[in-house]
Parts: C-alpha cells; structure tokens; sequence
C-alpha cells in the first residue's frame, strides 16, 4: 500500500512509499483511509520542531475513511462502516491523564496518511451520515480542541461573547459551534480579504489585527468595555497578553496553539484584574469528538475546507498549511 513517510527531518522529505498493508489484530479495526486533514503540529513535527519521533514517521492525527476488516474480538464496527479515527486514542471521556495522553494519532504513534491503517476498536466515532470523508477528516483534531475549550471549560451559553483569533481550523470550528451555541462572535483577521467569509460564517464583528496591533481594545471597544466570555489562544508567544485583555471578568482563555511561539510572558497585572481563567489543553476526548460529531449532525453544519489535496502533492499541502493563507482546513484526499 502507498504512505507518506519522513525519514528525516523537512517538508521536503514527504515522500509516497510503498509499505505492507497491515493486518488488524484482535481488538483491532482496518480502515481503508480516504482523507487525512493537516494541523499546524503535523509542520513542526516534520520540521522537528516538536517532540520527538522515530523514523520512519508517517503523519497526520485526524482521518475518516471506511472500515475494511475487524479483528476477531471486534463487536462495535463491521466492514463498510464510515469512520472517524480519535486523536488521543485512550482518552475516552473525563480529564485526562498521563496514561490516557500517552497513545495520540500521528504524534506519538503513527498517523493516518496512508491508503490503510490500524487503529483500536475503542478509538473510532461514526462519520456524521450527511459528512463526506474529506469533510469528517476535519473533525477529530481541530473541532474537538475547539469544542472542549468552549463547551467543557468556558461553558458558553446563549448570549455571551465569544472572541476567534484568525482563519485556521481551529478558529473557524470555534466560531461555528460559538455560533451553534446562540453566542455572539468577535473574529480577528490579518487579511482584509478574509473579512466578508468570516462575517459570511457568522462572525458579527471582525477586527484587523494588523490595523489594530493591540487589539484587545477593540475588543472591549465593541463588548461596552465588559469584554468577551471565552477565546482561544492559537498563537501562544504574540497573543496571549491580548487575549487575557480581551475578556470579561473571570473570563475563560484556552491556550491551545504556538504559531508564534511558547514563551509566555504574561501581564500578570491584566491576569490579576480580570481574574481571567488561562487553560492549557490539548484537543478532547472520545466523549468530546462523539458531541462534536452529534452537533454537526443535528444543526447541518459543515466543515470549512480550504483546499484537497492527494497524496502525490502532499509536499504542496504542507507547504501551503505553513504559509497561513489558507482559510479552513487542508485536507489530503486518499484514493
């Protein structure tokens, strides 16, 4: 079967190989992939600028495609069934813990850019009926970081103000379950061409970054100086101190990316102020991802792609995630 592996470090190391198919084995299920979508971790882990990882390393942490063969002791799923593989493969619902973090998707175990893969019975969703794979392959990843930031931690109800930072995955996933959710969105942007499609999505009011460098005062500017209820904090090092600006009093800032660094030198005096909540964490459950799905499901809600790819270009695909001009998700379709 054909997979994208790195054997060192480098974009430009992607290469299709040709690898055995394999076989699942007793609590195990075959998926024949059909799309795999990108993160910002899938760049800096082929850069080795994340972690560690051994080689040969195929990547990607979110997929969906069809279940091709089940292990003998398998019961849950049968071959035809559409599926969406889970990040954090152990962590099924509540905290997580040391244990439950230790096997995640493309990270600290193989990912799923391949034409075949081996995954857990315990670690599959069913693909929402109205989503194609292309679509599905968004969710796992990238919906999930932004529904247990939202809805586990911040809470959100109808009425409040939720803040969305830039046109990624993440961020546009936020703002369409904020949105689910009755909440009112601010949306920030450094492309003054972006604007319209975040308003088109949903946002009510959108800030440019770059007209704006602190914009946190906008923030308040548009919320009568109270601020917003939750945002989540993509870029890490350039950001943060604007988003703990920029929400109310006991507000909710879930840190979940470091686009621009993980050095975070916080205004402690703004943090004492609002008595702001700052929330590290990564993605969500199994529990997480099966709600995720169930929201798609009953508002028809559809993912924000940006481009497809195939694993022939799958170099381009990477190159284009890392450039930041996408609006939505990439995805590498696998046929």
């Amino acid at each position: 079967m054909k997979a994208i592996q790195i054997n060192k470090f480098g974009i430009d190391q992607l290469a299709v190989v040709e690898v055995p198919k394999p076989v699942p084995g007793a609590h195990e299920v075959l998926i024949r992939m059909e799309a795999a979508s990108l993160n910002f971790l899938e760049t800096v882990l082929v850069k080795g600028q994340y972690g560690s990882i051994g080689f040969p390393f195929t990547p990607s942490s979110e997929g969906a495609g069809v279940v091709e063969a089940v292990g003998a002791a398998v019961t849950e799923w049968k071959p035809g069934d559409r599926v969406m593989t889970h990040y954090t493969q152990l962590w099924q619902s509540g905290k997580v813990t040391q244990y439950t973090n230790s096997q995640r998707t493309g990270n600290t175990v193989p990912g799923v850019l391949s034409e075949y893969y081996v995954i857990p019975e315990y670690a599959l969703v069913r693909t929402p009926a109205a989503l194609s794979s292309v679509e599905a392959a968004t969710l796992p990843v990238a919906a999930v970081t932004a529904w247990t930031g939202l809805m586990e931690y911040a809470n959100i109800q109808p009425g409040q103000t939720v803040l969305t930072q830039g046109s990624g995955g993440v961020s546009l996933f936020a703002l369409q379950l904020a949105r689910a959710a009755g909440a009112r969105v601010i949306a920030t942007t450094g492309d003054a061409g972006k604007v319209s499609k975040l308003k088109a999505l949903g946002a009510d009011e959108v800030i440019n970054y770059k007209e704006h460098p602190e914009w946190y005062t906008e923030v308040k500017r548009l919320t009568n100086g109270e601020g917003v209820h939750a945002t989540l904090d993509i870029a890490g090092t350039s950001t943060v101190n604007n988003s703990i600006k920029s929400v109310a009093t006991h507000g909710f800032v879930g840190l979940v990316g470091f686009m621009t660094g993980m050095s975070l030198p916080l205004d402690f005096m703004s943090l004492w102020q609002s008595l702001a909540r700052v929330q590290a964490y990564s993605v969500g459950s199994k529990a997480s991802l099966q709600q995720v799905a169930n929201t798609f499901a009953y508002n028809g809600l559809k993912p924000v792609i940006d481009s497809v790819y195939d694993l022939s270009t799958v170099q381009d695909a990477f190159y284009h995630l890392e450039s930041g001009k996408n609006f939505g998700k990439i995805v590498v379709e696998i046929k």
